[in-house]
């Protein structure tokens, strides 16, 4: 079938082969600049990834200099993040404190007594008061779930509530307010106090059968003196006791002491020792003979011992109904009665308190007391929960032994630049330690070594026709080995690429001023280095460690850190001569080599300026052999076409001249 031709639809002589093949000539310097701009296009994009690269190790190494540099940065550590922690801002002070959490600040919330799943809220005005924040609420009736999610819509962030299936079958109403403090208080009226009453949450204080209890009772009125050396015992009433069990309640008392001189005079002779009678005498013929004296043997003479003089403040104890005991704050010596008062809470929270006891070991002081009594400070709540989850209080923390009050438990305003956030009430100290970021440091230097081996590996691989440069990159993937090997030697002619990483190597080994000590660091003495890691170890000749490679020995890093954080900023950055601008350093060094580089017009913009140039001129030339070449084809398919219809004319005029050589032929044959 391929022999067979049909005029108009196939070509006898195959002009359109004849055609393409010499068009396929044609096209070769074509096809030359269509494959200079594919190489013109890969250089640009390794330039455009070392621009990258180049900016990536700039940006960490400004990073370590500038002025949000992670050394100035601030962390506070705290000995027992489970009951206070603090976040430290870049003003914060280097420092140390230690606190003791009493409490922690908490919001009321209330809880309903189990109800029925169908239970229906009654349409009203239902008024919230948190602290001096009022919330109205006009509802028109509804489910407690609705009744929820409308409280939640006009709460403000104030106060929520939801709805909690404490037992099965049933639903209770939880409503809490959002706002911490003792003065943030939760309170109802109008509708709302009808709620809660029916409810089960509360009602307000006059109706409620602890509001019985007195907000005072006295313990003991007149004045017991206990003399130095005695004990005694003062014991609380029932009423005392009832009260001393809830909270916030002050323990008050008067106290007065009596201090008796140490005796004076001169010390006590030597005693005289027994009297012994005469001898006596006998006489005889007005002769007299007397007797020898008798003599006592004496022991030696040792004056008694002074009396030892016993000071002992802390003569106060309070013995609660447990049997545990706590010790008061100590006596302080005054001839007239003086006020002391002690938190019952801060003593032991919850208990009930049984007895004061007085214990004088004193040798020369005696004490007296009165007017001991249990009372609330506070004035009594408008409204007590018959089921409160927490109830409104105010976060009390003893820093340095000073006692703060707060009502929120985050607190700013203690320490400069630190924000304390209580968690949970100790009564062990917890360290709370403002120190530098060291672990941002590290990561920041961490970053700055990580994109320098980067930048230095497309630097090798760029300018060195070498597999083995690949082949040392073994934290690489298989095809991110094989797009470098692709790379190898591109710029190997590029002496400037091949000085850029020369400065590169200089920098990070030279040596730079530190004002700590006064004197010069390199970064091998905080662990960094091209073979710190095998410091000492004698492995051979090792071509790789001369690629320019960072290593850091972490411990090192760690341990330097630690010791001296300020002349490694030093090392990464100084100001040399008091201007306020880093003019010295490593980073400051990595940061001079690169910005011509990367910076508007520099070096990378005008590589790829002059490629897109190269790129255009070729693209434009491309066009122009485009043209020609459709004029060229158009051309042949002319002449091929003229040359068809000319050889298709002479067939015909051939067939023509057959047929009319075979009429005559006949015509001669039939005569």
């Amino acid at each position: 079938m391929s022999d067979i031709y049909i005029p108009g639809v196939k070509s006898r002589l195959n002009t359109d082969t004849i055609i393409e093949e010499l068009m396929k000539v044609e096209r070769i310097p074509r096809e030359r600049s269509e494959r200079q701009i594919e190489t013109l296009e890969t250089e640009k994009g390794y330039w455009q990834e070392m621009g990258r690269r180049i900016g990536s190790l700039r940006e960490s190494a400004r990073s370590l200099f500038s002025f949000q540099n992670p050394f100035n940065d601030r962390i506070a550590r705290s000995s027992d993040e489970s009951v206070l922690s603090g976040a430290a801002t870049r003003q914060a002070v280097e420092q140390e404190r230690s606190f003791i959490v009493k409490q922690v600040a908490k919001a009321d919330r209330f809880l309903s007594d189990p109800l029925d799943p169908s239970y229906r809220v009654k349409a009203g005005n239902y008024t919230f008061k948190v602290g001096s924040d009022e919330i109205t609420l006009n509802y028109r009736g509804g489910t407690l779930n609705d009744f929820a999610e409308v409280l939640n819509r006009r709460g403000r962030g104030k106060i929520q509530a939801g709805v909690l299936s404490v037992e099965s079958g049933t639903k209770s109403l939880l409503i809490e307010s959002l706002v911490t403090g003792a003065e943030n208080r939760l309170s109802f009226s109008g509708a709302a106090e009808e709620l809660v009453h029916s409810l089960g949450i509360g009602r307000r204080a006059q109706e409620t059968p602890e509001s019985s209890l007195p907000d005072r009772a006295a313990v003991s009125d007149g004045p017991l003196t206990v003399e130095a050396g005695k004990t005694a015992a003062i014991e609380f009433p029932r009423t005392a006791q009832e009260l001393s069990a809830r909270e916030g309640m002050i323990l008050s008392f008067e106290t007065s002491t009596k201090v008796t001189p140490p005796a004076g005079g001169e010390a006590p002779a030597a005693p005289q020792g027994p009297l012994i009678p005469g001898a006596g005498s006998v006489s005889y013929g007005g002769i007299t003979v007397e007797n020898d004296s008798s003599s006592v043997s004496l022991p030696e003479w040792t004056p008694p011992p002074v009396p030892v003089r016993v000071d002992d403040p802390q003569m106060l104890f309070l013995r609660f109904t447990d049997g545990s005991s706590a010790s008061l704050p100590v006596v302080k010596d005054s001839s007239g009665f003086v006020t002391g008062s002690v938190k019952l809470d801060e003593l032991g929270p919850g208990k009930t308190v049984g007895s004061l006891e007085i214990v004088n070991h004193n040798t020369h002081r005696d004490l007296s007391i009165r007017n001991v009594s249990v009372y609330n400070p506070a004035p009594p709540p408008e409204f007590r929960a018959d089921n409160a989850i927490s109830t409104a209080q105010d976060a009390i923390i003893v820093m340095e032994g000073i006692e703060i009050k707060r009502p929120s438990n985050d607190i700013s305003d203690l320490i400069p630049g630190v924000t304390v956030t209580a968690k949970s009430p100790s009564d062990k100290p917890v360290t709370l330690a403002i120190e530098p970021d060291r672990e941002g440091v590290k990561d920041s230097i961490i970053a700055l070594v990580g994109n320098y081996n980067r930048l230095m590996a497309e630097l090798n691989v760029l300018t060195r026709n070498d597999d083995r440069i690949v082949q040392e990159l073994d934290y690489m993937t298989a095809e991110e080995q094989t797009e470098l090997r692709n790379r190898l030697g591109t710029f190997s002619g590029d002496s400037m690429l091949n000085q850029f990483k020369n400065r590169l190597q200089r920098a990070v080994t030279n040596p730079y001023p530190v004002q700590v000590e006064e004197t010069s660091m390199l970064l091998a003495q905080i662990g960094i280095g091209t073979d710190v890691r095998r410091a000492g170890a004698s492995t051979g000749y090792d071509p790789a460690r001369l690629r320019g490679y960072l290593e850091i020995d972490e411990k090192v890093l760690d341990a330097a850190l630690q010791r001296d954080i300020r002349s490694i900023q030093q090392l990464f950055g100084l100001d040399t001569d008091g201007d306020l601008i880093v003019d010295s350093g490593v980073a400051h060094s990595l940061d001079t080599i690169t910005k011509p580089y990367v910076e508007t017009g520099g070096v990378i913009s005008l590589k790829t300026g002059t490629i897109d140039s190269r790129i255009d001129q070729e693209k434009r030339r491309v066009a122009t052999l485009d043209r020609q070449l459709e004029a060229k084809e158009d051309a042949l398919k002319r002449q091929y076409g003229r040359m068809e219809s000319a050889y298709s004319r002479m067939e015909k005029m051939g067939t023509s001249l057959d047929n009319f050589s075979r009429q005559a032929n006949s015509i001669n044959n039939s005569r």
